[in-house]
C-alpha cells in the first residue's frame, strides 16, 4: 500500500506522487534516504533579511544538511564515488577512493561554507567519540552554489550551525525543498534544493532498500524534462540564469552489500537519472555523487580479527539496483522542485516555483496523464 508520505512531506508540501506523477518503481515507506536502515538526515536552515544585497549581512538563504550513514553508530561502510563533472567540491573522496570506506558523517552546504561544515564535522566526531580509538579524521563535506539567492560571501554558516544539523540528524521522513543546505538552491531555474526518494530493489529472491539524496542546483528553464515531456520548453518567464551553472551533490544509501567498486558502479548511474530530467552536465556545474552500504557492519568494525569475511553480490545481479539509482535521482531531482515555494533574496531576486497547474497541463497535453 503507498505510504502518505509518498505524497506530502512532514509540513505537508505536495510531492510529485501528490500530483499523480507516475515514477517507475516502488519507494520505501518513506520514499526518502531514510528508508535505509540506520541512515538519519538533519538540518538547519537559515533564512533572515530582505532586498539589497549587504555582504555580511545578507539577505541569508543557506544552511547545512548532514547525514549519517549509521546514526551515532561510527562502524565504517564501504563507499564509491564519482564525479561527472568536476566544478565542485566534496572532500574526504581521495580517501574513499583508497580505501574505499566512509568513516565519516557527510554534510553539505553551499560552496564558500564547505570548509567550516568539514572542520566543524571534526569538533563533533572529537567531542562524541565518533570514530572510537581513531584520533583522526577526513570528513565529507559537499557544496553547491546558492550565491544568486545567497549573501555568499558573508559566511554566515558557523561551526554550531553545523553541529546543530548533525544533533538534528533523525530517521523516517524527512522535509525536503528549500531546507538545510539546500535552501538557497536553484534546478532548471525555479526554486529548488534538498529532496530524496527510495526504491525496494529485489535482488536474488532478496529484496533490499536504496536511497538518493540530493542537493540539487543545476539546468537551464528550456532543458527541464519531466516524465519524458519538454516541461521547461512551455513553462515561460522568470529564466535568471544565463549559462549553465550551480551543480549537484547526490549522495546513495543502501543495505545491500556491495564492494568500494560496486558502489563507484551506482555512484556512475546518478547521471543517467539526471539526464531524465534534462541536464546534458554543464562545464559550470559540480556534479558529484558518493554512495554508501550499511552492509558488512561487523567485518568494518575495529573488533574483527585478521582476516575478516564479508558478504557482497555478484556483479551479474547489480542491474536492478542501477536501475533503483536512476530512478530514485530523478524522482528526487523533481521533488525538489515540486515539494517547494517561490524564494526572493540578494537584491530581490525572485525564483519562482514550479507552478504544479501549468506542468500538469503541459503533461496531460502530451498525453502523459489523463485529462
Amino acid at each position: 500500500m503507498p505510504s502518505t508520505h509518498w505524497f506530502t512531506t512532514p509540513s505537508g508540501k505536495t510531492r510529485a506522487r501528490g500530483l499523480h506523477l507516475d515514477f517507475h518503481g516502488t519507494p520505501g515507506e518513506f520514499n526518502a534516504i531514510t528508508d535505509v536502515p540506520g541512515v538519519e538526515v538533519g538540518y538547519t536552515t537559515l533564512i533572515q533579511g530582505e532586498g539589497k544585497l549587504i555582504p555580511g549581512r545578507g539577505p541569508i538563504r543557506t544552511g547545512v544538511t548532514a547525514i549519517l550513514p549509521r546514526g551515532q553508530n561510527m562502524v565504517p561502510c564501504f563507499a564509491g564515488c564519482y564525479s561527472l563533472n568536476g566544478n565542485g567540491e566534496m572532500t574526504g573522496t581521495l580517501w574513499i577512493d583508497e580505501i574505499g570506506e566512509l568513516q565519516t558523517p557527510i554534510t553539505i552546504t553551499n560552496t564558500h561554507s564547505c570548509g567550516v561544515t568539514r572542520d566543524a564535522t571534526i569538533r563533533w566526531m572529537v567531542d562524541r567519540n565518533y570514530g572510537g580509538s581513531q584520533d583522526w579524521g577526513l570528513p565529507v563535506a559537499a557544496e553547491t552554489y546558492d550565491g544568486e539567492l545567497n549573501d555568499i560571501n558573508g559566511f554566515h554558516v558557523t561551526v554550531q550551525h553545523t553541529i546543530d544539523a548533525l544533533n538534528a540528524a533523525t530517521s523516517g521522513p524527512i522535509e525536503m525543498g528549500s531546507v538545510g543546505g539546500g535552501t538557497g538552491m536553484s534546478t532548471y531555474e525555479l526554486k529548488a534544493g534538498s529532496a530524496s526518494a527510495s526504491r525496494i530493489v529485489k535482488v536474488g529472491g532478496l529484496s533490499y532498500t536504496l536511497g538518493v539524496f540530493v542537493q540539487s542546483n543545476f539546468g537551464l528553464r528550456h532543458e527541464l524534462t519531466v516524465l519524458g515531456v519538454p516541461v521547461g520548453k512551455y513553462l515561460k518567464g522568470g529564466e535568471m540564469r544565463s549559462k549553465g551553472a550551480g551543480s549537484i551533490i547526490a549522495v546513495i544509501a543502501t543495505d545491500a552489500p556491495l564492494m568500494p567498486h560496486q558502489l563507484k558502479r551506482l555512484a556512475r548511474r546518478v547521471p543517467l537519472g539526471l539526464a531524465r530530467t534534462g541536464t546534458v552536465g554543464h562545464h559550470g556545474s559540480g556534479d558529484i555523487f558518493l554512495a554508501f552500504s550499511t552492509a558488512n557492519r561487523d567485518p568494518l568494525s575495529n573488533t574483527g580479527g585478521e582476516v575478516r569475511g564479508v558478504n557482497y553480490l555478484p556483479e551479474h545481479l547489480l542491474d536492478n539496483l542501477f536501475q533503483a539509482v536512476a530512478e530514485a535521482t530523478e524522482e528526487a531531482v523533481i521533488d525538489s522542485m515540486v515539494a517547494n515555494e517561490s524564494m526572493s533574496g540578494a537584491n530581490g531576486l525572485v525564483v519562482r516555483a514550479l507552478p504544479h497547474d501549468e506542468m500538469l497541463a503541459i503533461l496531460r497535453n502530451h498525453g502523459v496523464m489523463e485529462l
